[in-house]
């Protein structure tokens, strides 16, 4: 069905009948919705489900029920971006669960939360309850203390992973599992409950991300070799300079500045090359640590996702205590960066920016001159649409 049959439809929505609009935003409602269904179909359908033979429900908000396509063969119900999903496909039950990447800094090393699946580490998870959470960031919040005792700072809905085979378990069970992943930040010093919950170095898993000291060894050594000889198995020129094209935007090769945002592409271009271990290639070298299911690729999208927000967002002072100096602050926006910042630009584009204030007070130290002590000045956030730190040039 196309798009415009599906908004012309009577009430907007494909079989519905006994049901008309009035007024032009009555009629801009029906539209959207029966183009919201159309979408809804292609996107079921890409993840196989058949849409004649099972049925659906969409609704605007949870409880108040806009459109029916068909009549529910199941009542289970997947809540995302504010639309409820109800589907059953012929004995796979579709299972919405939470994954949390939870981030704290510490002695200038950002860390994650992770718990140990097997013989892997992988992120805190839980099966969403559609009777008792109200909704998706309340349910991560609520598992997320009650499994590990912290209270979470900032959070923010990361992405939606729900590629066909990321648990081969769970498939093997007859399940599909989809999982919404969170990005939240504590700050150090928050005690874990669960025994078998650890702070992970996140440059462990991703251990390319780190230059700080420079570019690892291994990017010049096993990553860069690989990827040259990617590129030259192409079928062909146009596929090998779009291979090359690739290879270099992401990795900073043959003269392209190095993007630290491109974290996500870097790993998924190594997964496809069969380079970490989740690939499962005979061919997979020991580059970090592997995670179980596609733990790393969710880290990955938030590590690119965090420092993409630095630059329009103060988020970096949720992992820093109340009062702090700016050295604290450099070190803390390299570690997430990756790499070495230019420490007198980086203290102009703080104060500058009006992103802190002094506290007249100077900080413990045992020897030399104590620095002094530095606070976040919430007023900019009324001051600047978009107060971020930037990214101030590299040293």
């Amino acid at each position: 069905e196309s798009p415009r049959a599906a908004m012309t439809s009577p009430g907007g929505c494909p079989g519905r009948r006994g049901r008309t609009a009035s007024g032009s935003r009555a009629r801009s409602l029906t539209e959207r919705v029966g183009l919201l269904a159309y979408l809804l179909r292609r996107c079921v359908e890409s993840v196989g489900c058949d849409i004649e033979s099972h049925g659906y429900l969409l609704s605007v908000d949870p409880g108040r029920r806009v459109c029916d396509v068909g009549d529910l063969s199941e009542d289970r119900q997947m809540i995302a971006a504010g639309v409820v999903i109800g589907w059953h496909d012929g004995g796979v039950d579709v299972v919405l669960e939470l994954s949390a990447v939870i981030v704290a800094v510490r002695d200038d090393v950002p860390y994650v939360l992770t718990v140990q699946s097997g013989d892997r580490p992988g992120l805190p998870s839980g099966v969403f309850d559609p009777d008792a959470d109200r909704g998706l960031d309340q349910a991560m919040r609520r598992w997320a203390n009650e499994r590990t005792g912290l209270q979470l700072g900032f959070v923010e809905q990361l992405y939606t992973f729900g590629d066909f085979g990321r648990d081969p378990l769970a498939a093997r069970q007859g399940e599909r599992r989809i999982s919404v992943a969170y990005l939240a930040f504590v700050r150090d010093g928050e005690p874990l409950l669960e025994l078998d919950a650890m702070w992970t170095n996140a440059y462990g898993l991703l251990p390319w991300e780190d230059r700080r000291l420079g570019e690892p060894e291994l990017v010049s050594q096993q990553i860069a070799p690989a990827l040259a000889s990617w590129v030259d198995a192409a079928f062909d020129r146009d596929q090998r300079d779009g291979r090359a094209l690739r290879a270099d935007l992401s990795w900073g090769l043959a003269g392209a500045a190095w993007d630290p945002v491109r974290v996500l592409e870097r790993y998924e271009l190594l997964f496809e090359i069969g380079l970490v271990g989740e690939a499962g290639t005979l061919a997979a070298a020991e580059l970090g640590t592997t995670a179980t299911l596609d733990h790393r690729r969710i880290l990955a999208s938030a590590l690119g996702r965090v420092r993409g927000k630095l630059t329009y967002r103060p988020v970096v002072f949720e992992l820093l205590p109340s009062t702090f100096t700016l050295l604290q602050l450099q070190r803390v926006v390299e570690s997430l960066v990756g790499e070495p910042l230019h420490k007198q630009n980086f203290r102009r584009l703080v104060e500058g920016g009006g992103l802190v204030e002094g506290t007249a007070q100077r900080a413990e130290t045992s020897s030399g001159r104590p620095a002094e002590l530095f606070r976040f000045r919430r007023e900019v956030l009324r001051e600047r649409p978009a107060p971020g730190l930037g990214l101030p040039g590299r040293r």
